[in-house]
């Protein structure tokens, strides 16, 4: 999947006509994944390319920077799954860019003369340009005048929930991980980096991955049973944790990820953690030996969970 960043990357293109989409694809889950296998039936229908237009950060997070929202997936994680999709280009524009546009200016001068549309493809809650102004109806007042098309995909549900970022959000955030599994059709993971800690986790006896969480807030806090992959051909088994750690007077969220039986240098590694399930909340504990006991109970509880 070819990717923009500016348009003057855009400008550069050649004149190939395309079939668009517009959202924040946060978590790229069951709706999204709708959305996007109408795009590739529309972009084969008519020989076009298919496009992704996204944006960074989201909007949410833009217009709330003291307190934005959880990011179910970071920029890369976006990317890859969207392109593990089938999609052929993805323009992720720099929101503070582009939220000042009028509906008009964002139809005609971002997708007639930048992406040169022939069709557009868009979710039934979709909202654009400033202050949200633009409506799936002006979309298609516009593709009257401008030679394009408009296809509204309806709302996906699962069981009697509407599949939503902010719906998996809540889901994740009470633990409730099998509803966001089905909402997202896979398990909810972090990928990042493998970077050094503070060797905590060594001296306990748990010598943990630190991941580099690549995002302001995370949807998930607490102990998990999970998997991991990116270091092995198989997914590992291993237990999670996602957290301040309040014990050790911790204030910044870290996963930490202990992998069974396993001791390889996999610093600098880029892995995916997938959360399976959750075993408990954070805690605070009165010393050292006690946060010990507990998490030896921890990965037992994992253990027995992830083999049954």
């Amino acid at each position: 999947m070819r990717l923009y960043r500016n348009l003057e990357a855009l400008k550069r293109l050649d004149s190939q006509r395309r079939v668009v989409t517009v959202g924040a694809y946060d978590g790229v889950h069951l709706g999204h994944q709708e959305i996007i296998h109408q795009l590739k039936a529309k972009a084969n229908e008519y020989g076009c390319l298919s496009l992704v237009l996204c944006f960074e950060p989201i909007p949410r997070e833009f217009f709330a920077p003291t307190n934005p929202p959880s990011r179910l997936t970071c920029f890369r994680e976006r990317f890859e799954l969207l392109g593990g999709l089938g999609i052929d280009e993805m323009f992720c524009a720099r929101f503070s860019g582009l939220q000042d546009l009028t509906p008009e200016s964002f139809i005609r001068h971002l997708l007639v003369e930048a992406l040169n549309v022939s069709h557009v493809v868009i979710g039934h809650d979709f909202r654009f340009a400033y202050n949200r102004l633009g409506t799936p109806d002006d979309l298609s007042s516009a593709g009257k005048r401008y030679g394009f098309g408009v296809t509204t995909v309806p709302a996906v549900y699962w069981e009697d929930h509407r599949v939503s970022s902010t719906s998996i959000r809540k889901a994740l955030r009470a633990g409730a991980m099998e509803q966001a599994r089905e909402m997202l059709d896979r398990e909810y993971s972090i990928s990042g980096r493998v970077v050094h800690g503070l060797g905590l986790g060594r001296k306990l006896g748990f010598p943990t991955a630190n991941v580099n969480l690549n995002r302001r807030q995370t949807p998930v806090d607490g102990i998990f049973a999970a998997r991991v992959t990116g270091v092995d051909k198989n997914a590992l088994d291993a237990v999670a944790s996602v957290g301040v750690r309040p014990t050790v007077g911790g204030d910044k969220p870290l996963l930490e990820v202990f992998i069974f039986d396993f001791d390889r240098d996999i610093y600098g590694d880029y892995i995916t953690v997938q959360f399976v399930r959750r075993l408990r909340e954070e805690r605070m504990f009165s010393n050292l030996d006690a946060m010990k006991r507990q998490m030896q109970k921890d990965a037992i509880e994992a253990r027995e969970t992830l083999a049954a």
